[in-house]
């Protein structure tokens, strides 16, 4: 593409960037459409996130994803905030809007796409939700719109477990995705595990930083008897592409995701909220790939 005065502007902000692949789908999604526009990476170093906001409004910047450490801390500099958004109390995308920023979380949906594309539903499932964190919240929030029968929630501090669980439980009884009857979202550390229903399969949910490279030789529950009770194992890391986690769930003989769809779906509904645009499902595979070449797989 030839850049000129024309080209729009996206950009990834957080602290680090570099190693993002997120400049992959978007950059081939604007080639694919044959629009001037370039996705670039925005390193804010701590402390420079309101300059950063500043400068992208100043230079007309298009749209924005957002990642670590900023998901929370943008918040207050946006002009509006979709209501998942604030729901979740995390924001990865920005759009442009009149006078600023409107904060919207495309995790969600894109994990919720991901496993759709993946052949994973979880209407009427139970499901074991590794980790309290901010990934962790927002697909907590996910299971109750999307018709879990429950969750729980598994983490190392047992205070952070019982403290999503009883925000979630607050939304379902305020009729938050259809609300429910009686507890949906319960909490236990990971050695609690075995305080389940040992009858059951889970869907079983991985949502934490455990195994990711270069730590790749950890998963938050090693013991093996934990993984006779998975269903399906998902993990919402991609790099590594194959987990300890979805090893360990593997060896059971069961089906492991890695999160690098969870990736493509979160990027590709932010550039259709940029853009106007619906891609479609043989577009997002095709970027899928492109995005497979680029880890080298």
């Amino acid at each position: 593409m030839t850049i000129d005065a024309e080209t729009k502007v996206c950009g990834l902000i957080g602290y680090p960037v570099g190693h993002s692949v997120s400049p992959v789908i978007h950059n081939n999604l604007a080639e694919h459409y044959g629009q001037n526009l370039v996705y670039v990476p925005l390193p804010a170093a701590p402390g420079k996130l309101g300059e950063a906001l500043a400068g992208a409004d100043a230079f007309d910047f298009l749209g924005m994803n957002v990642t670590v450490p900023y998901k929370s801390e943008v918040i207050p500099y946006l002009k509006g905030i979709d209501p998942l958004a604030k729901r979740i109390g995390a924001v990865n995308t920005l759009v442009r809007t009149e006078g600023g920023y409107k904060g919207y979380n495309t995790d969600m949906p894109g994990l919720y796409r991901a496993m759709c594309a993946d052949g994973v539903r979880i209407a009427g499932e139970e499901v074991i939700l590794l980790g309290a964190g901010g990934v962790a919240r927002a697909i907590a929030f996910l299971l109750l719109e999307k018709g879990a029968a429950c969750v729980h929630i598994l983490n190392r501090s047992r205070e952070r477990a019982v403290f999503l669980a009883e925000e979630v439980n607050e939304a379902a009884e305020e009729g938050y995705g259809g609300g429910r009857s009686g507890l949906f979202a319960r909490a236990y550390t990971p050695e609690e595990y075995k305080n389940l229903d040992q009858s059951k399969k889970y869907i079983v949910i991985q949502a934490t930083k455990v195994g990711m490279y270069p730590r790749t030789d950890h998963a938050v529950i090693e013991d093996e008897a934990f993984y006779d009770l998975v269903k399906i194992g998902y993990d919402v890391i991609f790099n590594p592409l194959e987990t300890r986690f979805m090893q360990l769930v593997r060896a059971r003989g069961k089906e492991a995701f890695h999160g690098l769809k969870m990736l493509l779906y979160q990027g590709i509904i932010a550039y259709e909220l940029w853009n106007g645009v619906q891609v479609s499902e043989k577009t997002a595979q095709e970027i899928y790939h492109k995005m497979e070449a680029a880890l080298g797989v």
